[in-house]
């Protein structure tokens, strides 16, 4: 039996631990002007920067969740802000773009130990009739991190130098250890007993890192598509390889080479709509929606001429609208059908997308903020009640596996996000360094991106209303 001292801690600690990653994918994101200059950095690896780490989270999410499921969700979680608190060190360290890349992909493995048990841990401690609000506790958490990111990301860029944000971001995770260790009792490991799936981690890691980096790269190698279609295709194998007839051929000497229990129990969740439809709604609404601040940062800098602290400034009217919105609407979702409240969203997202498309290199900047307000609303309006959706479709015994395979959609809906904004970077850019950057290019990159991401905003409002009714759990 869960006490309220244990729920007020775990509450705390996954707060602040949910504050930790969004922070730094916003902040840095104003700093990727002066990495350029400093490291001597053309535009695409200043994509890269930010594409490796989401591929890493996307990749090892699934692995090390079923990892926490077998071996206890706080001790992965420890793990987690261990390494995280290293390799955002080491990025501070950095002394050439190659090792920056190279660090923020530990940094990524870092955080989806983290953030893969985050959630699945607050459900586990919660009951089914507060979850609502405590997820919508949780993602304000995100957002206020995605809202103090820009402003304090580019307070710290422009005055104190952008390794400042990677030595922030290891001082905050290397003091949730001891808090954690100390006041967070309990491991929940469902799945205690059971055997890890190597072949199947092995498999979709592969696949996952061939298809994203692949299409990522395309205009940059010519085996590149042979990658991209190599990563689809293990994909698809990984699918039919979870749903297969569990037993082996040979028991007694294959059990552990061939465990029972697959990484991902993808045959537990046939025919359950709702969360199959909620995951790809979420899908679908990230790979519309992470490469926002990207794009706004080269256009707020390079077009708008703006320094870093007051495009920051400009970048946290979408963040702020989120965080103050999430935790009504995750209460509201508590007591109406999270799906309508999630279609409402992504429509309006929809609109703000459509909007941004329209920018050009004589708008005015509170126009920009209006459009990010709208977005702010939609994102509120979609985030907390999918995720509320995706939870109470689900048995306890299944948390783990449903936080993170909502997990993976979001990060590797992040990843597809940042790959696209990359593959465009180098059509229509290409290696050319910031200081030769022309404001046309990047108009072009950001107005034919907003316009795709608009369609697939409409294509997740379909996945979002085709999820059905939610049957709510009573205890």
């Amino acid at each position: 039996m869960e006490t309220p001292t244990l729920r007020r801690y775990t509450l705390l600690i996954t707060t602040l631990s949910s504050f930790l990653t969004p922070f730094m994918s916003s902040a840095v994101n104003l700093a990727l002007k002066d990495i350029g200059r400093d490291l001597a950095a053309d535009a695409v690896a200043l994509a890269w920067v930010q594409s490796a780490h989401l591929l890493a989270s996307a990749a090892f999410l699934p692995p090390l969740g079923r990892a926490a499921d077998l071996y206890g969700r706080r001790r992965v979680f420890l793990a987690g802000l261990l390494v995280y608190g290293i390799s955002s060190i080491l990025c501070t360290l950095a002394g050439s773009i190659s090792f920056l890349i190279a660090a923020r992909v530990l940094q990524g493995i870092g955080g989806s130990m983290v953030f893969g048990t985050a959630v699945a841990i607050l459900t586990s401690v919660f009951p089914p009739a507060e979850r609502g609000r405590v997820l919508g506790i949780n993602i304000a958490a995100v957002y206020t991190g995605l809202t103090l990111g820009p402003s304090l990301g580019g307070f710290l860029t422009q005055h104190l130098g952008w390794r400042t944000i990677f030595a922030l971001a290891a001082a905050l995770a290397l003091a949730l250890l001891p808090l954690t260790l100390l006041r967070l009792r309990g491991e929940w490991a469902d799945a205690a007993g059971q055997h890890f799936e190597w072949a199947g981690a092995l498999l979709f890691c592969t696949s996952l890192l061939g298809f994203l980096g692949g299409l990522a790269s395309l205009r940059e190698s010519a085996l590149s598509p042979y990658l991209a279609t190599a990563g689809l295709v293990g994909l698809a194998t990984f699918t039919l390889w979870e749903l297969r007839r569990r037993e082996p051929p040979f028991p007694y000497l294959l059990r552990r080479l061939w465990p029972t229990e697959p990484l991902l129990d993808l045959r537990r969740f046939r025919g359950n709509l709702t969360f199959i439809f909620s995951n790809l709604a979420a899908l679908i609404h990230y790979s519309a929606t992470h490469s926002i601040s990207f794009l706004l940062s080269l256009y707020l800098q390079k077009v708008l001429d703006l320094p870093p602290q007051q495009a920051g400034l400009v970048l946290l009217a979408q963040p702020a609208v989120m965080a103050l919105l999430s935790p009504p609407a995750g209460r509201l979702s508590d007591r109406t059908q999270p799906r309508l409240l999630a279609s409402l969203g992504m429509a309006v997202m929809a609109g703000g997308l459509f909007s941004l498309s329209t920018l050009g290199s004589d708008s005015p900047i509170a126009l920009v903020v209006a459009f990010l307000t709208l977005i702010g609303l939609g994102y509120a309006l979609f985030s907390a009640p999918n995720t509320n959706a995706v939870m109470g479709a689900v048995g306890r015994r299944d948390y783990g596996v449903a936080s993170s395979t909502l997990a993976t959609m979001r990060l590797t809906g992040q990843a597809v996000s940042m790959a696209l904004v990359t593959l465009l970077v180098s059509a229509y850019i290409g290696r050319v360094e910031w200081e030769n950057l022309l404001p046309e290019q990047i108009l072009s990159v950001m107005g034919l991106a907003f316009r795709i991401f608009t369609g697939l905003c409409l294509l997740g409002m379909l996945a979002s209303l085709a999820r059905g009714k939610m049957e709510r759990e009573t205890s």
